[in-house]
């Protein structure tokens, strides 16, 4: 397995400063964020579609430092009923992925309307009132599906091989279940980056879903979640408060280590490893009490002590 991490995690900074930074940390690559929820602060969408030497130049950055881009994360809602520009800004990440030679691009399943003519997505959580089940039959097979299969077509003709969906809250996808339903609709192109700090805060176990997700795991993204006992005692894990009162809240993103220890990423990267995955842990740091630089620092180092790094060369004796 190789250590990277999200761009985002160092959004301060400039381009330069951040591959500067990643290559100080002694990681292997970079995920570039290019649209949807974040700005993009590494990435100029305009310039990279448009100019072949600005794709040059970004590639040419990334590699004199010794590093790799991992993957373009287009993280959005590409289903938006009323913001076009969403799957629009995922369409344009998969062609310029394809015209750098990347295989991967991570985004999101997206959430549509309720029904035809809604202005806001609509997630379903629960199986009552009835009018839930013609929700999600109008979101999945009228919605969904269609779009998804038309953006197979683009990624195939495109050079991508991979669609890596993170299992997101507010999303159609967001869980084991959900992720192969999808999977089996639209083909093996379709796949997990998987995300433990979700399935924290939703109730999964993630190292259940890395050996259910065996084979379908394209991605994953190494974050952490805090699960603050008291108050989930009292309002469960349903959580809606703002994400900056973390004293206030169920659960909060927090720096590898510190939700969940060592012993429990180690056996993380193992099962990952037993199922089949052998790519990249790119750290997505969004701990808002830490330092930015200083949390990366504390994951790169936990990762670099609990990855699988060299291929298993164990035969068994002819005896």
């Amino acid at each position: 397995m190789k250590i990277g991490f999200v761009s985002d995690s160092l959004g301060g900074l400039t381009f330069d400063e951040m591959l500067d930074q990643a290559a100080r940390l002694g990681v292997e690559g970079v995920e570039v964020n290019t649209c949807g929820w974040s700005t993009g602060p590494h990435f100029d969408m305009a310039a990279m579609k448009s100019s072949a030497s600005a794709r040059r130049a970004f590639a040419g950055a990334v590699a004199a430092r010794g590093l790799e881009i991992i993957a373009l994360n287009a993280n959005g809602n590409p289903t938006h009923p009323t913001e076009p520009q969403q799957a629009e800004g995922l369409r344009d990440t998969i062609r310029i992925a394809g015209e750098l030679g990347l295989k991967t691009v991570c985004t999101m399943s997206g959430l549509p309307a309720g029904r035809p003519g809604d202005l806001m997505p609509n997630w379903v959580v629960s199986s009552w009132p009835p009018e839930t089940r013609a929700i999600l039959d109008y979101q999945w097979n009228e919605v969904l599906i269609p779009f998804w299969a038309g953006i197979a077509d683009l990624a195939r003709a495109s050079g991508v091989e991979r669609i890596a969906l993170e299992l997101h809250g507010n999303q159609c996808v967001y869980n084991v279940p959900t992720l192969m339903r999808l999977r089996a609709a639209i083909g093996p192109m379709i796949g997990a980056n998987l995300d433990p700090s979700h399935l924290f805060w939703m109730g999964a176990d993630p190292l259940m879903a890395a050996d259910a997700l065996a084979g379908a795991v394209h991605h994953v993204h190494a974050k952490d979640t805090l699960l603050n006992t008291p108050v989930q005692a009292t309002t469960g894990l349903l959580e809606n408060g703002g994400l900056t009162d973390i004293p206030a809240r169920a659960w909060s993103y927090i720096t590898l280590g510190i939700g969940h220890d060592e012993t429990w990423w180690r056996q993380f990267c193992y099962r990952l490893k037993m199922g089949g995955y052998d790519g990249w842990l790119s750290i997505e740091h969004e701990d808002i009490v830490l330092n930015s630089l200083e949390g990366l620092e504390r994951s790169v180092r936990l990762l670099q002590q609990v990855a699988p790094v060299a291929p298993s060369d164990f035969r068994l004796q002819a005896i």
